[in-house]
């Protein structure tokens, strides 16, 4: 054992993974500290392999070379999968059986950012497992035994398993726009591989990003693929944040479709299937989501938000599908239980091939509300939940219908209102739905109220703003 402490920056160690600002609050040296900690902790439970993947940005891999150093130096035998999306990484420990699955990535953030999200014994690594890894590391005392690397190639069979749930022979016209990110080379295999006609963009991994930032619920990064569809008569178009974890989805008539709408349109299906199931989706759900899972003979469960909670609810209720407004989705039905962006992209692909519907016409069937997006509002970390909390106690005392699933979600003027902190930034984040505009900008007032009441201002041009 060694017994050199380290200490990371507190602001990378996030709720669901650890992510920061390469060179400034995440550097090498934190990437070696997180291999020799994972790795204790993964061989005090007997474990012994590791898989690790990196996404397409520029420091991915030095960091990745560093935690490898790190795990090994434990005893590990490390599986080194080179560039892949991050459910390639988690398809690649499942099939491994490997106890410990690291992917270095940044997720849907800026090219200057990377990070790390972890699986440990095939289930999500986060919240106070993330405390008590910050702990061990400070205190420096780490396994040391011979262990080793190997290279090895994942994406040809994770790309085949991913087609396998496309057993139409119907072609569909459709638009892939991978932003550059990790995912482009399985979007490249799956387009050969797929029947109909496929046209990609942004299709080559470039970690600066050049043509949009890689998020696809961010309507402006999708503004390329619009054009693609309608310009070209697609059926759909296809989008991926910079890991491959989140999906965008542009329709044929060039609307974006919604993490929740989608989540009704793929339940259809499941349900159809597995009639009675529970449908998870996050608190910043549509309530017509949740009126159509239940419609549809589901069970709709209400989570908080984040991929990690949700993958563990996802176990504990049996669920065959769950997705969040983020654009993460997640298949138990004939697949793995985790969120997998290309896995919900081939599927979606299916549904409509099998099913004869336009994605336009499914969308038109679901009930319209008028609604905000999500709504973020600057409050420093050491506020942002005392604010929540002093929301609630007021709702409470003024016997307002409150949903505390995570944060507060509020029953009013025929619709709903939500204000809940932020577990990845320094901030609140809101949204409001409403069954008709004035109902929508009467949700607004109340949400201003209650900031104004605990001293948050709205910026001017907020969408917050009446």
């Amino acid at each position: 054992m060694s017994a050199i402490g380290h200490r990371f920056d507190p602001s990378i160690l996030r709720e669901y993974d650890i992510r920061g600002i390469v060179g400034q609050t995440l550097t090498a040296s934190d990437a070696l500290a997180l291999g020799r900690t994972m790795g204790t902790i993964a061989v005090a439970g007997s474990g012994r392999i590791a898989v690790v993947g990196y996404d397409g940005r520029m420091s991915s891999p030095m960091m990745e070379e560093e935690l490898c150093r790190g795990l090994a130096s434990c005893g590990l035998y490390v599986m080194r999968i080179g560039l892949v999306p991050t459910p390639c990484l988690y398809f690649a420990t499942k099939m491994l059986n490997a106890s410990l699955g690291i992917m270095v990535t940044g997720s849907h953030n800026p090219s200057n950012y990377n990070g790390f999200k972890i699986v440990l014994n095939g289930l999500p690594f986060y919240g106070a497992e993330i405390k008590r890894l910050r702990d061990l590391a400070a205190r420096g005392v780490w396994a040391r035994a011979e262990g080793g690397a190997v290279e090895g190639e994942a994406l040809g069979a994770y790309a085949a398993r991913l087609a396998l749930d496309y057993t139409s022979r119907v072609g569909l016209k459709v638009g892939w726009d991978p932003g550059n990110g990790a995912a482009c080379p399985v979007v490249l295999r799956l387009a050969h591989r797929l029947p109909g006609e496929h046209m990609l963009i942004n299709e080559t991994v470039d970690g600066t990003f050049p043509a949009h930032h890689p998020d696809p619920t961010v309507e402006e990064n999708l503004e390329q693929l619009k054009d693609l569809v309608l310009k070209e008569e697609l059926d759909i178009g296809l989008a991926f944040d910079g890991d491959g974890d989140r999906i965008g989805v542009v329709d044929d008539k060039g609307r974006v479709v919604w993490g929740d709408q989608l989540l009704a349109i793929l339940a259809r299906d499941v349900l159809k299937k597995k009639p009675g199931s529970k449908i998870l989706a996050d608190v910043k759900a549509s309530q017509v989501l949740f009126d159509e899972i239940e419609r549809l003979g589901g069970v709709p469960v209400m989570c908080p938000t984040g991929h990690s909670i949700i993958k563990s609810k996802m176990i504990a209720t049996q669920a065959p599908l769950a997705g969040e407004m983020s654009g993460h989705i997640f298949f138990a039905d004939k697949y793995y239980g985790y969120d997998d962006a290309l896995y919900t992209a081939v599927r979606l692909l299916a549904l409509l091939a099998e099913g004869g519907k336009k994605i336009s016409e499914l969308v038109d069937e679901l009930p319209k509300m008028v609604n905000t997006p999500e709504i973020r509002i600057d409050v420093d970390d050491s506020r942002k939940f005392a604010v929540v909390d002093e929301v609630k106690e007021r709702l409470e005392a003024d016997g307002a219908m409150v949903d505390g699933t995570d944060g507060v979600r509020v029953s009013a003027e025929g619709g709903w209102w939500l204000l809940r902190a932020s577990n990845t930034q320094p901030a609140l984040v809101a949204r409001c739905e409403a069954p008709d505009a004035d109902s929508l900008q009467a949700l607004k007032k109340q949400v201003v109220s209650q900031l104004k009441a605990s001293g948050v201002g709205i910026p001017a041009g907020s969408l917050l703003a009446v």
